[in-house]
């Protein structure tokens, strides 16, 4: 079985996430404020979701980068400073909606937002790209691709994506408003605009994720099903200016219909072979970075019911922690989740690893029950009450859920990554109102690319 191609991002980054708090990065961080208490009374549903918003949201506003206004790899409590300077391109991708929905729901004010996401998306214009893509890491002041492993040190097209879906997300969002937003507006179109999606298929029928311009296509990985990348195949087909063929995705990412797989778990179909996993769904991610945006409610095609997909995946998930066949301490239906975040190694020491069924070390991610919440309310709302009710003074701190915890080891990381409090705020949006869906969905480019796909959706007339 071929291992996921989100792995090779995990060797590289293993290392920085695993320094000790006296690798000192350049720049400079703010302290997070005193962690918070347990309420007094718990909270309702609806008061609880907000709260995780405000706080999850405060990543990227509170604690964004001070020059480039987009987000920080990471926020390590015990040293603010560390890595400063390293901007995530998928994080900040996410951020960009986390801002979106704050702007929308009130909890930030309107013109300071498009203040600061016009100089984020002014950042972007600025900074490396690679035929149009850009890198995994950027460096907050000169624009300078970071490199996130010897050979990656150019265009990551599957981050590049996860920017497109935010771009065309505010596009659609401040398109019809003032002066300053229709600017914005037209800024983000213009950015999208210029990834050339189609010479990233090497004149094949797949995508490549990654290209450097010293090693050239070494890193050789082909984009195919099932992970993270659905939402790659979408843009790039959606491209008014750089397009790829039909085939790509079908003979590429479907791998000429292999990718579906009849196998169950729990009583549930699993539906997608998930790559690496050995026939077990895979880390969360993978049925939560392709939609913020992309609404997998009636989304078909010949491969499968999209929001059947990714429910059962939330739903394996969830009954295979509540199973807790490795019996770690604390697992239960208020606290379950795998994912990719920190971890703690057997010897004590802390890394980074894409946690799944397969590769359970005992550490729940709360991101991962949180960002589900469109597919599993319920039990997703179990973990929020539990999070905010009754562990709030040891799992969270001011910027939302810590990263990762372990009641098994007695284990907290007081740690933030970009990537997983940047899903947080948006799904909980889409389960409240949608706003994010329908906001992509309706984009005219993204409609034309999912029919040309062979995509259909009753919700949204395609």
């Amino acid at each position: 079985m071929k291992i996921s191609i989100f792995l090779l991002s995990i060797l590289s980054f293993f290392n920085a996430c695993s320094s000790s708090p006296d690798d000192k990065g350049s720049g400079g961080g703010t302290p997070l404020p005193t962690v918070p208490k347990n309420p007094v009374t718990p909270l309702t549903d609806a008061q609880a979701m907000d709260e995780v918003q405000k706080d999850a949201i405060k990543y990227f506003w509170d604690y964004a980068d001070p020059i480039s206004k987009l987000a920080r790899e990471r926020y390590l409590t015990e040293d603010p400073n560390f890595e400063s300077n390293i901007i995530t391109t998928g994080g900040s991708a996410f951020g960009l909606m986390s801002i979106v929905v704050g702007v929308d729901r009130g909890f930030l004010p309107r013109g300071e937002a498009v203040t600061r996401l016009t100089t984020g998306l002014n950042f972007l214009g600025k900074a490396d790209r690679f035929h149009g893509a850009w890198s995994h890491w950027i460096d907050n002041s000169s624009g300078k691709a970071i490199p996130f492993g010897t050979k990656d040190n150019g265009g990551d097209l599957v981050e590049t994506s996860f920017v497109c879906q935010a771009l065309l997300t505010v596009r659609e969002y401040f398109k019809n408003g003032n002066d300053s937003e229709k600017a914005l507006a037209a800024k983000a179109d213009e950015l999208w605009r210029g990834v050339e999606w189609d010479w990233y298929t090497r004149g094949e029928d797949v995508l490549y994720w990654h290209w450097s311009p010293n090693y050239g296509w070494d890193m050789n990985f082909k984009l195919e099903g099932y992970n993270e990348c659905l939402i790659t195949y979408v843009m790039a087909a959606s491209s008014p200016t750089h397009p790829i063929s039909a085939s790509a995705y079908h003979k590429g990412w479907a791998r000429n219909d292999a990718i579906k797989n009849g196998g169950t778990q729990y009583g549930l179909s699993v539906i997608f072979s998930y790559n690496g996993t050995v026939g077990n769904v895979g880390p969360s991610f993978w049925g939560q970075y392709s939609h913020l945006g992309l609404d997998p409610s009636t989304l078909k095609d010949q491969y499968a019911d999209y929001f059947t997909l990714i429910q059962n995946h939330a739903k394996i998930m969830n009954q295979y922690c509540i199973a807790n066949p490795k019996n770690w301490k604390g697992y239960s239906d208020k606290l379950w989740g795998l994912t990719a975040s920190y971890t703690r190694n057997s010897d004590g020491t802390t890394g980074y690893t894409a946690h799944q069924p397969n590769n359970d070390t005992g550490v729940i991610s709360p991101t991962a029950a949180l960002s589900f919440f469109p597919f599993t309310p319920e039990e997703s709302m179990k973990v929020l009450h539990y999070l905010y009710d009754e562990k709030k003074s040891e799992y969270v701190g001011f910027a939302g859920p810590y990263d990762a915890v372990s009641p098994h080891y007695n284990w907290v990381a007081k740690r933030y990554l970009a990537i997983d409090q940047g899903t947080i705020a948006p799904m909980i949006e889409n389960y409240r109102t949608g706003l994010l869906w329908k906001l992509f969905m309706n984009s005219p480019e993204v409609k034309k690319g999912l029919t040309d796909l062979g995509f259909s959706s009753t919700k949204y007339g395609i």
